[in-house]
């Protein structure tokens, strides 16, 4: 079954927009107590077909995946497979962050005897009252799907429902097929068409006409209307459609922290960063809003400023989003489609606001900017301020080059502070904020683009939880910067 797996994984493909490309990079792995015999042999046969990397900690292997997932748009991403027991409880952590973070990474632990002959064998929970269960099912509340495989054949549907969830926009996040020991050494007549090459079309959902007429009534009535553009933005690859879209109309763009990038700082219709870690000029212009157009966006506290962001009493939402669910937030008018689609469609209305409104956004944008400058040179002293670090770091980056950060102090700062240049140059795991996340991110990061030189920074509780990947980045020759 193992090797049916591999060969399955090693055939993977998406295709969007007329581009196909591999869907899984390669196997990040851990080896041990139920995972060596089965799935380690398995890639060690296929290494030349079948990338296999191995990591120092489980946790920090599931991070750069999601590292990895999230720079390549959510188009391709890594296997991470583990031993049982602690092995596989290591990875929940880095389960919890794609899920939170729609992120595609697919995960196989080992798992407990299915024929439970040797049980309990090394590092197996027991459970007086259910014989059925392992420390894997714990993977349950924080995977978007999961299933124990019990019998090698049941691999085949087991691999194609992963796949089905790995590569839906709407539906991403943690895939988990919990492998045990015994299934995985297991021989089946595997169907030639299941390790055949298969291409799985990723859609652009076309906006429903009578929503798109809603917004567009909304939108030619409203005088002071807001975008807010969140992560869907950039995974659409609808950053260009955006700007057409500002340009035209006049609208002016606030970004979460996931949204960051998706107008360049310096387009003067750019407010920066949104709700609890905005910019002033966001903020204001957020206040007296009476249409907030939410873009990919999960409407966060942090985004919402726990819902006192928009404080006009009459404010209206209209909420682009792939998934139904948080196009529905806010009782706003939801378009459930694809972002860059949606964006396109509704600049095609022609819509333009007031030309003092537009001053007046931009207005705040060149006060902020002149802000920063000034934040960036405090000369606080005997240590320099975080602001005069982060402004240290962005004067030396290149306009391609990537910040990632994750957790403490710093990714506030970091959301109204830097100087975004590039959709992709801005890399801030904020939906599970997780302490560790920095330093193996960051190597995901360089991975899927290593024409890009990447910049990780750390407090000292985060580089002191996880820095052990560093030396998964020396193995692998793998160039990252960290502050």
């Amino acid at each position: 079954m193992a090797q049916a797996l591999v060969r399955f994984l090693a055939n993977q493909y998406v295709e969007r927009d007329g581009t196909e490309s591999r869907f899984f990079a390669g196997c990040l792995g851990i080896f041990g107590h139920g995972n060596v015999a089965g799935l380690g042999e398995a890639l060690f046969a296929a290494r030349d077909a079948f990338r296999l990397t191995t990591a120092r900690s489980e946790q920090g292997m599931v991070h750069i995946a999601c590292g990895y997932a999230r720079m390549r748009d959510r188009l391709a991403t890594f296997a991470c497979t583990s031993s049982i027991g602690p092995g596989a409880t290591n990875m929940l952590t880095g389960a919890a962050l794609a899920t939170v973070n729609r992120l595609p990474v697919l995960l196989l632990p080992g798992d407990v005897f299915a024929s439970r002959v040797p049980d309990p064998v090394l590092q197996q929970l027991e459970v007086p009252s259910q014989g059925d269960v392992s420390v894997n099912d714990a993977f349950r509340a924080v995977s978007r799907y999961f299933d124990r495989v019990q019998r090698p054949e049941q691999i085949v549907p087991a691999a194609l429902a992963a796949m089905r969830v790995l590569t839906s926009p709407a539906d991403t996040g943690a895939v988990t097929l919990a492998l045990p020991q015994d299934a995985q050494t297991e021989a089946f007549d595997v169907p030639a068409e299941f390790v055949e090459k298969r291409v799985w079309r990723v859609e652009r959902r076309v906006p429903e006409p009578a929503a798109l007429a809603r917004a567009v009534a909304l939108l030619r009535a409203a005088r002071r209307p807001l975008i807010v553009a969140g992560g869907g933005a950039i995974y659409s690859g609808a950053t260009d459609a955006l700007r057409r879209f500002v340009d035209a109309s006049g609208i002016p763009v606030a970004e979460t922290q996931a949204g960051k990038g998706s107008l360049p700082y310096d387009h003067p219709l750019s407010l920066g960063a949104i709700g609890a870690t905005g910019t002033l000029a966001a903020n204001r212009i957020a206040r007296d809003a009476d249409l907030v157009i939410g873009i990919g966006t999960r409407w966060t506290d942090f985004t919402t400023a726990s819902k006192t962001a928009f404080a006009r009493p009459e404010v209206r939402f209209v909420n682009v989003n792939v998934a139904e669910a948080d196009a529905g937030k806010h009782s706003a008018v939801a378009i459930v489609a694809d972002a860059r689609l949606a964006i396109e469609a509704l600049a095609a209305a022609g819509t333009r606001v007031a030309d003092a409104y537009r001053a007046e956004a931009t207005r705040l944008h060149d006060e902020w900017d002149r802000e920063v400058d000034r934040l960036y040179a405090l000369g606080h002293a005997p240590l320099p301020a975080q602001s005069e670090v982060i402004g240290a770091v962005n004067a030396v980056t290149g306009p391609r080059d990537v910040v990632v950060c994750a957790a403490g102090s710093m990714p506030g700062d970091l959301h109204k502070l830097w100087r975004t240049r590039d959709p992709k140059g801005y890399h801030v795991e904020y939906g599970y904020s997780c302490m560790g996340y920095e330093i193996a991110g960051a190597i995901g990061v360089k991975m899927a683009a290593p024409d890009r030189e990447v910049y990780s920074l750390v407090g000292d509780g985060s580089y002191l939880m996880l820095s052990s990947e560093l030396v998964t980045a020396l193995q692998e020759a793998i160039r990252i910067t960290v502050v």
